[in-house]
C-alpha cells in the first residue's frame, strides 16, 4: 500500500506560515492546495473569537488541553536501559495490555507493523517538516479510550470538543507510560501522540482488531462506534500481534448513511467506497470545524454504534440485513430519524 504524506494533513498545511521555507517548498509542489489553504485560514481560529460557539470562559479549556499536549510532545521518545530484560512475547502481551487497561484504556490490541502504517514524511512542526520516516518499530500497541457519550451527544457544540481534548490527553499520558515502561525494560518504544504522530492511527487499530473504518473516515468499534480516542506505541519489545477482525462494520456502513445526511460540511460521501475505504473531503469538513469553533463531532453522534447496542446484535451484523436493519430501527426509535441532541450545556459549564 502506499504511504500517506503528513505534509498532505490539513493540520500541517495550516501550520504553514507564508513564505516560511515548508510553505514555499509545499505549494511549489502542490499549487493546487494553495487558494483554499489561504481561504481557510483567514477563517476564525478554532475556540477563538468569530467562531458560532466562542464563549470566552470556556472555549479556553480547549486549547488548553493542546497546549498541554503540545509541551509533552518532546518526551514521546527518550533514552533505553542499557541492560535488556530477558522476556517472553505472551507474557508481555498480557502484561501490556492488562497495564493499558489499568491505565483507563478501554480497548486495546497488538499490530504486526508494516511500513505503510507509517507516514512517508513529516509535516506538522516546521523542525521536522520534509524529514523522511525511516526508523521502523516491529509493534503497535493501540489503546482506545472511549469518549463521553452525553458531551459527544451535544456535538458541535463546546461540549463535544472539550470531550474530544481529554480523550486526546488520557491517551497520551497513557502511550506516556507505557513507553518510559518499555524503555526502562531496555527495548525501543515511541509514544505516537496529538502533534507527534509517525503513524496513521485510525488503520493502525483496525490491523490490531480494534475496529474497522468507518464511512465518515474514522475507525468505528463495535462497543463504542467512533466515539473513542486512540494513541499508539510502537516498540521491538517481544509481542505478540493481533489481527484485524471482520466485524461487519463496512456492511452496516454501506447501508446507514446517516452521517452523509446530518455532516453540515457535505463531505462524507455516500455509495461505496472509494477502494478499501470511504474518503471524506478534509478541506470542507476542516472548513466548518473554523466556522463553529469546535471540532464538529456531529459524525460521531450520529453514528448509531455511538449507542449501546445489545451484544446479540452485535454478533449477527456481519451477515444479516435483518439484525443490521433492527439497529437503525432502535436507534431512530430512541433519538428520532436526525440524531441524537442534547442541548443544554452540563452544569458546570
Amino acid at each position: 500500500m502506499e504511504r500517506f504524506d503528513e505534509r498532505d494533513v490539513i493540520f500541517s498545511r495550516m501550520e504553514y506560515a507564508e513564505q516560511s521555507p515548508e510553505y514555499k517548498d509545499y505549494y511549489k509542489r502542490n499549487p493546487h492546495k494553495k487558494d483554499i489553504d489561504a481561504e481557510l485560514r483567514e477563517m476564525p481560529q478554532l475556540g477563538g473569537p468569530g467562531t458560532a460557539t466562542y464563549d470566552p470562559v470556556n472555549s479556553p479549556i480547549f486549547g488548553a488541553c493542546f497546549q498541554f499536549l503540545g509541551d509533552i510532545a518532546k518526551l514521546s521518545q527518550g533514552a533505553v536501559a542499557s541492560e535488556k530484560a530477558e522476556l517472553d512475547a505472551e507474557t508481555m502481551t498480557q502484561r501490556i495490555k492488562g497495564l493499558a487497561k489499568f491505565f483507563r484504556a478501554d480497548l486495546v490490541g497488538i499490530a504486526q507493523m508494516q511500513e505503510h502504517h507509517y507516514y512517508s514524511h513529516r509535516g506538522r512542526r516546521p523542525e521536522v517538516y520534509g524529514q523522511e520516516v525511516k526508523d521502523f518499530h516491529k509493534y503497535g500497541i493501540v489503546f482506545a479510550v472511549e469518549m463521553d457519550r452525553d458531551m459527544i451527544y451535544r456535538a458541535p457544540q463546546l461540549p463535544e470538543a472539550v470531550a474530544v481534548a481529554r480523550g486526546y490527553m488520557d491517551v497520551s499520558v497513557l502511550g506516556m507510560v507505557l513507553a518510559y515502561y518499555i524503555r526502562q525494560l531496555g527495548y525501543q518504544a515511541r509514544n505516537h501522540m496529538e502533534g507527534s504522530y509517525l503513524v496513521l492511527a485510525p488503520p493502525l487499530a483496525r490491523d490490531a482488531g480494534l475496529g474497522e473504518m468507518g464511512r465518515n473516515g474514522l475507525l468505528v468499534t463495535p462497543q463504542f462506534g467512533p466515539r473513542v480516542r486512540l494513541g499508539v506505541v510502537t516498540t521491538d519489545l517481544p509481542l505478540q500481534a493481533d489481527g484485524p477482525v471482520d466485524y461487519g462494520i463496512s456492511e452496516f456502513c454501506t447501508e446507514c448513511e446517516k452521517c452523509v445526511k446530518t455532516c453540515p460540511g457535505m463531505c462524507i460521501p455516500a455509495g461505496e467506497p472509494q477502494g478499501e475505504r470511504w474518503k471524506i473531503n478534509p478541506e470542507e469538513c476542516y472548513r466548518k470545524w473554523r466556522a463553529l469553533g469546535t471540532d464538529c463531532g456531529i459524525c460521531l453522534a450520529t453514528c448509531p454504534f455511538s449507542d449501546d447496542i445489545p451484544q446479540e446484535l452485535l454478533a449477527k451484523i456481519k451477515d444479516s440485513s435483518s439484525a443490521r436493519a433492527e439497529i437503525l430501527r432502535r436507534h431512530e426509535e430512541r433519538h428520532g430519524d436526525i440524531r441524537p441532541y442534547i442541548k443544554e450545556k452540563p452544569d458546570w459549564l
